[in-house]
């Protein structure tokens, strides 16, 4: 076994968590789009999250296998089943009107027909907690259980953390306003009478989420060195 792997997973982790939670502090948000515009922020932030997360997937790969359960083909079967599932949430939250989590504008949000917010209060997360959910059933290794995990354990706490934060910056009653129809956890507005969707699903944002799931799938052997789907 190779203690430097170990080493160089919780460096990666570590930059990941940093890299995510620093910027993303009032003050120092305020310093940096104060010199780099919001759109400057955005795209920075945005390099610097997919760099720690590519370095944290890499360290992944090179740390010291610990088995801990086989993969069987229900958990990879799984893992395709909610993958374009997840995707579709990307499509569908990003750029959309919701000032009840990060991602989207708020100018334009209506909390009669919250759109995507109607489904998932935190849509962007909700895929992030899918999709590492499912992957960490498929991924049976001690490092790949710790990422994953991780990953899912991330997505989660950081809605409670969002809501917190967006409910002291409204107030009360604007957030009750806001969310009336919005989702804690994926349809729970639906299934509690509290939301119905007012209009098909806009195709554009279907094929897109659709298409976003294909490349995925086509580079995952090429990136990852493995391929996704279960053995025919």
């Amino acid at each position: 076994m190779n203690p430097g792997g170990w080493a160089e997973f919780a460096a990666a982790w570590a930059a990941f968590l940093v890299s995510h939670a620093l910027p993303a502090r009032p003050a120092v948000r305020r310093r940096l789009t104060a010199s780099l515009g919001e759109a400057g922020y955005q795209i920075v932030y945005g390099a610097v999250s997919v760099a720690a997360i590519a370095w944290l997937i890499a360290a992944a790969g090179r740390a010291p296998l610990v088995p801990l359960w086989s993969t069987e083909i229900w958990q990879m079967w799984l893992a395709n089943l909610a993958a374009p599932l997840a995707c579709l949430l990307v499509a569908f939250a990003v750029g959309a009107p919701n000032p009840l989590s990060f991602g989207g504008p708020a100018a334009g949000f209506d909390p009669s027909r919250p759109g995507v917010v109607g489904v998932a209060r935190h849509p962007l997360l909700v895929a992030l907690a899918l999709w590492a959910g499912v992957h960490t059933l498929a991924n049976g290794d001690l490092a790949h259980v710790l990422l994953f995990g991780g990953f899912g354990g991330f997505a989660v706490l950081g809605m409670r953390a969002l809501d917190r934060r967006r409910r002291r910056e409204l107030g009360e009653a604007e957030w009750a306003r806001l969310s009336a129809c919005a989702s804690d956890w994926p349809l729970a507005a639906l299934l509690a009478g509290r939301w119905r969707p007012q209009s098909p699903p806009n195709a554009a944002r279907f094929v897109l989420g659709l298409a976003l799931w294909l490349v995925l799938l086509a580079l995952h052997p090429l990136v990852i060195g493995v391929s996704p789907l279960p053995p025919s």
